[in-house]
């Protein structure tokens, strides 16, 4: 599937370049048509204005090596001073306009180059042939076309590297959307599988001793099976989250402030049950006022609550939990610091990588827990740090922009009064 999408890619962006190159090529064959003919025209005009002149006035203003002026009588032809070139005067048009009384125009090629002549016959009898070389002229239009020629390589080349970085730039959405797509379908089979089989066994084994008569269905049967429903909504969500800031980063658009403090201290208070449970003691240091930082109040959450959870997971017994909250000039910093089981130091970059898992996991997912953390952090503009030592526990550390206050509803600033600085011993 994924050579099939690369191979599209490809041929879209070869596509894309060609059609570029040749929009560019036939601009350049325009520019370049337009511009020789409008070098032929106005020289056409130029030599046409110089031959009626000459046939008016028995004289040419231009060089004389290059224009020739004959006169005829009827009977003689003055060539005048300057030799003519082999086969001049035209001695036909000379008595056929003798004869006629009228005007011709024509044109002669010979001698390697092109010849204007003009005949007419004047008022006084006398029939004058101005003739022009247009040697000089027919120069200008190969050097013109020479140019052109060289212009037209050079930009033909340009053009072929415009398409391809066009094409490249224009196909490259195309391929972060196929990869985004690739991605979350591998998301969705990596996380989705083990609890949906977890669900299906569960039910089965249900269904098995409802139909062999055995038992009733415990209620802890029921709890597990809703635990796991309630693990597939959580997958769910963290997937959709994943989509949504991928889709549409903070640095996009701009997002309101939210109360960081309400949000945290909210977070602490919905553990506290499972802190006790583990007997965990919980220490909280949130400021008193407000610390606003602008983002989406639901992924900030699920910021909080992950880090918590992580933190609850691999603490054991009798360990600590600290959780901080204060504001550092231009941003917030949120820290939670645990005295649990700890890692390597060395994997502090790998455990925000997708689906690792780490020494001493246990229950703890880590599927797309610290990765989605580490994408919401960054969509909204902030830096997410761990450290830690085997055994001797771990530190996260989240720096997010401050922002603007908020207005603060009245609740939350409630439970805010409430957890500040508070332990709370398990």
């Amino acid at each position: 599937m994924e050579l099939v999408e690369q191979s599209m890619v490809r041929r879209a962006r070869l596509r894309i370049g060609l059609l570029v190159g040749l929009a560019i090529g036939v601009l350049l064959l325009l520019a370049g048509g337009i511009s020789y003919a409008v070098l032929v025209r106005s020289q056409e005009a130029q030599i046409h204005r110089e031959l009626a002149w000459g046939t008016q006035h028995a004289t040419i203003p231009g060089p004389p090596a290059c224009s020739w002026v004959f006169r005829y009588n009827g009977l003689t032809t003055d060539t005048g001073l300057n030799p003519p070139p082999a086969g001049f005067p035209l001695t036909g048009a000379l008595r056929s306009v003798a004869a006629t009384g009228s005007t011709e125009v024509t044109t002669v090629t010979r001698n390697g180059t092109t010849y204007h002549v003009r005949t007419e016959s004047r008022s006084d009898g006398v029939v004058v042939q101005a003739v022009f070389d247009a040697r000089f002229q027919l120069s200008d239009r190969r050097h013109l076309l020479l140019a052109f020629s060289l212009a037209a390589t050079v930009g033909l080349v340009v053009a072929v590297l415009t398409g391809a970085l066009v094409g490249r730039r224009a196909v490259a959405p195309l391929a972060e959307a196929l990869t985004r797509q690739r991605r979350f379908i591998a998301d969705a089979s990596h996380e989705l599988r083990t609890p949906i089989a977890q669900v299906h066994i569960r039910a089965q084994l249900m269904a098995r001793r409802a139909r062999t008569g055995g038992s009733a269905t415990s209620l802890e049967d029921l709890d597990r099976l809703i635990g796991g429903t309630r693990r597939l909504g959580e997958i769910v969500d963290d997937l959709l989250l994943s989509a949504q800031l991928a889709a549409a980063p903070a640095d996009r658009r701009p997002y309101p402030p939210v109360d960081l403090t309400a949000l945290v201290a909210a977070a602490v208070a919905a553990e506290t049950e499972r802190a006790a449970e583990r007997q965990v003691s919980l220490a909280v240091d949130l400021p008193d006022g407000s610390l606003p930082v602008p983002g989406v109040a639901s992924a900030l959450r699920r910021v909080a609550g992950e880090l918590l959870a992580n933190a609850l997971a691999h603490t054991p017994p009798g360990g600590r939990i600290d959780v901080s909250l204060r504001a550092g000039g231009d941003y917030v910093e949120f820290v939670v610091a645990d005295t649990g089981v700890g890692f390597d130091q060395a994997d502090a970059r790998r455990i925000f990588d997708r689906f690792h898992r780490g020494g001493g996991s246990g229950e703890h997912r880590f599927g797309l827990g610290l990765a989605l953390l580490q994408e919401v952090v960054t969509s909204h503009r902030g830096t997410i740090e761990a450290e830690g030592r085997p055994h001797r526990g771990a530190v996260f550390t989240v720096r997010l922009p401050a922002g603007r206050a908020p207005e603060v509803p009245e609740r939350a600033s409630g439970i805010r009064r409430l957890r500040v600085r508070q332990l709370v011993d398990r």
